[in-house]
């Protein structure tokens, strides 16, 4: 994997961004995640964003439900939009979907070496890179997509690790 030009150095606090499209699903339960298994002196933080996301929504229901059978909580989490401060400020940008990563690069083409998608951190994935959005779904396709986004997470722990 590429190592993006603004790696940070030790003791600082950088941002790990996730996006999906509307921030109350994938993205936040991605962040949830990465945050609950990044170890208490990491140099990074973790938020998420959405394409066309708006502000303030709370998190669906089934994602709630979802990460809760994980002990992980995503109850205060509000939905917020992708802003040109956000990529700016992020040193990695984890993308869902092809669409999203595409979406980002279209907006934002500057900053292509720290866009990923979340599933190339999965060695399991093969050919399918895109995390389906579980929005509307059943509880059983919410587990289904928090499982696909916590495969991906060991490795994107240690993506980070070497990078901080």
């Amino acid at each position: 994997m590429l190592k993006p030009d603004n790696a940070p150095s030790a003791r600082q606090r950088f941002l790990v961004l996730f996006v999906c499209t509307g921030n109350v699903c994938r993205s936040p339960m991605a962040e949830a995640l990465l945050r609950h298994h990044l170890p208490p002196d990491t140099p990074w933080r973790v938020a998420s964003a959405g394409t066309a996301a708006f502000d303030g929504d709370a998190p669906s229901e089934g994602a709630v439900e979802a990460l809760a059978e994980e002990e992980v909580t995503l109850s205060n989490h509000r939905s917020r939009h992708l802003t040109a401060q956000l990529v700016q400020d992020a040193q990695i940008i984890v993308a869902m979907t092809r669409n999203h990563r595409d979406e980002i690069l279209e907006c934002f083409p500057e900053a292509r070496q720290k866009v990923f998608l979340l599933k190339s951190f999965d060695p399991q994935s093969g050919d399918d890179k895109d995390v389906p959005d579980p929005i509307g779904c059943t509880l059983a396709t919410y587990r289904r997509c928090r499982d696909s986004i916590a495969a991906a997470i060991p490795r994107l722990v240690e993506f980070l690790g070497e990078l901080g």
